[in-house]
């Protein structure tokens, strides 16, 4: 008992100056008594959280996550990387975010000619590659933006730049370089994927098909009031559009196909209609104005695809 009185006495005599805050508590560093049990953090931001339950923590959290949300610029990234979250999930079936994306497209004019045939295959590529090819570092809304790409590249009139430009607008981190290099990963992985590769002449038959039917749809859309004042009637109209149209297949029989692999078939097109117009007798009735509002291709890109053509066939007045 002495022992213990003792002991206590000597903690009296504590003055209790080397106060030290741990833990929410205040505890003499000379003697080790508490003086006081959970003091919040005065000098905490966040304090208050120490003194509270759980549930109370979490709804302070949800009621101040809600004030920034009412933030304009807050709201605008938070939904922009709930999107992002979406889009990195292992797709299956569904194509919901990439659709929507499709539509917003539109509405800058890009992609106006996907109908449900078009929509199918890029749904149907895009999971495929998904499924199959995909890495886990790999940015799958960059792989997206290259299938829309190559499946409108070669029927639009909006040059790379312009499909970028629209991209960027709608929140998405891609540049030219980005593009290519996922469209050049997207042309090597499926080869390898399919394992059955076009011959040169397939390939050379394929584009010539869709030059031949892009060339007839273009001449049709041809009113005949534009050339009326140079013929008698539309039976002369006629038959100039089917005359035009033997030519244009012996003048792609002359054609190598080294000379159209890589090129805009849809603006080649546009030049042929004007290399053939001067081949006729009158060649005031298929002017590059005439042919710059049915194809909307400019006049400078009709001027060039008809140059090449005149460099690999020879001047059209002297074409036989």
């Amino acid at each position: 008992m002495k022992n213990k009185n003792h002991k206590n006495n000597g903690n009296s005599e504590c003055k209790h100056l080397n106060v030290k805050e741990e833990g929410g508590d205040l505890i003499c560093q000379d003697c080790g008594l508490i003086l006081d049990e959970k003091i919040p953090y005065k000098e905490s931001i966040n304090s208050r959280f120490y003194s509270d339950s759980q549930y109370d923590y979490e709804r302070r959290l949800r009621k101040n996550d809600s004030k920034a949300m009412q933030d304009p610029k807050i709201k605008q990234k938070y939904d922009k990387i709930n999107t992002l979250n979406k889009w990195f999930r292992d797709y299956q079936s569904s194509f919901t975010e990439q659709k929507k994306t499709i539509e917003l497209f539109k509405s800058y004019g890009i992609g106006l000619n996907i109908d449900n045939v078009k929509y199918q295959e890029i749904k149907d590529r895009y999971l495929r590659y998904n499924k199959y090819h995909r890495h886990t570092y790999q940015n799958m809304v960059i792989i997206f933006l290259a299938i829309l790409w190559m499946a409108i590249k070669d029927t639009t009139n909006i040059r790379v730049e312009g499909y970028i430009h629209a991209a960027q607008e709608l929140g998405h981190k891609i540049n030219k370089k980005m593009l290519n290099n996922a469209m050049h990963k997207l042309k090597r992985t499926e080869d390898l994927f399919n394992k059955q590769f076009k011959t040169s002449e397939e390939l050379e038959n394929e584009i010539k098909e869709k030059i031949k039917i892009l060339f007839q749809k273009d001449l049709n859309n041809i009113p005949y009031e534009s050339v009326k004042p140079y013929l008698k009637n539309k039976s002369d109209f006629h038959k100039i559009k089917l005359e035009m149209q033997l030519r244009a297949n012996k003048i792609l029989n002359q054609i190598a196909y080294k000379e159209i692999q890589n090129m805009n078939y849809k603006a080649f097109t546009a030049g042929l209609i004007y290399y053939i117009g001067q081949t006729l007798e009158n060649k005031k009735i298929f002017t590059q104005f005439l042919i710059e509002k049915t194809s909307k291709f400019s006049s400078t890109t009709i001027r060039k695809k008809f140059n090449e053509l005149k460099d690999i066939l020879g001047d059209p007045q002297e074409y036989n």
